[in-house]
């Protein structure tokens, strides 16, 4: 009798061992996902909620055999939601891991330099995986950059780090403004670096452009940039065509060639370095440049100097064949 007992001992512990050996492989063995797959946890999701989910998508082979687990071996950390890449044959473990790592998929959209504010929200707008409506942001009010989104994000949030990174920039680049720079405010600041940034894409030319117009506005001339001609007609989306003496010589807010300063406001959303090249300009006596045929400029202290250098540029035209 006390031989059956033992034996019963014996088994009763190799099953529960059994058992245990089983409940701990299945924390770690690899899951029944066979290709990565991308799968969505709803805001709010309790790991109850996220198991069923991912149950339903092929992810786990029991959502009852993971939340046991869980229980045991996952720790107090909350899962996070939002879009997760979940690798092939993950198993409970690793699972878990991403849910409360909140390593969420990241996806980008990108605002180059420059660009006006009606072409950010059309870019905001397009996006399918972006929510809700937004109005058109104030023009100047976004830094370029490329900005990281979620599926199913609000668009509104999106602008809002955008135009919170042109205020975090500002606040930190204002107080390094140097004796050389014109600007008074901030916001002029981001007014003539709207303007430097649509006159030049060569990097190294954006403190000599911006001292040229600094320039012009210690002496009280006109800054004559082109691209404010063009701004009312078409809020700075490309023109698409030569630019007409009748919109050289319109009156408007914004039109340099009509008007001695800055324009009311930006006509562009400038990135930083044309905000920094306003703000310590490079010391010159330069008050002119024009193209050199090879995407930069050539600057002029005198007109003089600037219509030989403009002469050069139309017999370029001219070879082109564009004149």
């Amino acid at each position: 009798m006390r031989r059956f007992g033992c034996l019963v001992l014996i088994a009763a512990v190799a099953i529960v061992g059994l058992l245990a050996g089983n409940f701990l492989y299945g924390w770690t063995a690899s899951g029944p996902l066979e290709a990565e797959k991308t799968v969505i946890i709803a805001s709010g999701s309790s790991l109850s909620q996220a198991a069923r989910t991912l149950e339903q998508e092929g992810v786990l082979k029991s959502a009852d055999g993971f939340l046991n687990r869980a229980r045991v071996f996952g720790g107090s950390e909350p899962i996070k939601a939002g879009e997760f890449n979940i690798p092939a044959r993950a198993s409970n473990s690793q699972i878990l891991s991403i849910l409360q790592g909140g390593q969420t998929v990241q996806r980008l959209v990108t605002i180059p330099e420059g660009t006006p504010s009606i072409i950010v929200h059309e870019k905001l707008m397009a996006e399918p995986l972006l929510t809700g409506e937004i109005p058109v942001p104030a023009e100047g009010s976004v830094l370029p950059d490329s900005y990281s989104f979620e599926r199913g994000e609000k668009r509104a949030a999106v602008l809002s780090r955008m135009q919170k990174a042109m205020q975090e920039t500002m606040s930190e680049l204002w107080p390094k403004k140097t004796a050389a720079s014109v600007v008074k405010t901030p916001e002029e600041a981001v007014i003539l670096a709207s303007i430097v940034e649509k006159e030049t894409a060569v990097a190294s030319e954006r403190r000599t452009v911006a001292a040229v117009y600094s320039n012009r506005v210690n002496r009280n001339m006109m800054l004559q940039a082109d691209p404010t001609i063009i701004y009312p007609i078409t809020k700075g989306k490309p023109l698409g065509r030569r630019i007409r003496q009748s919109e050289i010589a319109a009156v408007n807010d914004y039109n340099t060639y009509s008007m001695v300063g800055l324009p009311k406001g930006p006509i562009a959303n400038p990135g930083r370095a044309s905000i920094e090249a306003v703000l310590n300009p490079v010391e010159t006596e330069y008050l002119f440049f024009v193209a050199d045929g090879k995407g930069g400029h050539v600057f002029a202290r005198t007109l003089a100097e600037h219509n030989a250098n403009v002469e050069k540029w139309f017999a370029i035209r001219r070879a082109r064949g564009e004149m």
